[in-house]
């Protein structure tokens, strides 16, 4: 068995045969749904885009409420630290 066989994991004109039958049955299939290659590339990036302003969107939440949970903290934590170091010089 050559490498080329083993990476593809048959003959490789089996293989391309295999690939234009499932290719030919998606095909059909996604006619029957009404779709077309740009619109699986558009919903994907619509997808992509969601994802990405999630993800930046959950940072900016993730700022804010620690900016809003720090100017408590701190100033508090401060003022612990200054009374605990004036009770023991």
């Amino acid at each position: 068995m050559s490498a080329l066989n083993r990476f593809l994991g048959d003959s490789p004109l089996r293989v391309a045969l295999k690939l234009v039958v499932v290719s030919f049955l998606v095909g059909i299939v996604m006619a029957a749904f009404d779709l077309s290659v740009w619109n699986v590339l558009d919903t994907l990036r619509d997808f992509v885009d969601w994802v990405w302003s999630l993800g930046f969107d959950a940072v900016f939440r993730f700022w804010n409420y620690f900016v809003l949970g720090a100017a408590i903290v701190v100033p508090v934590f401060l003022v612990l630290r200054l009374l605990k170091y004036r009770r023991h010089p």
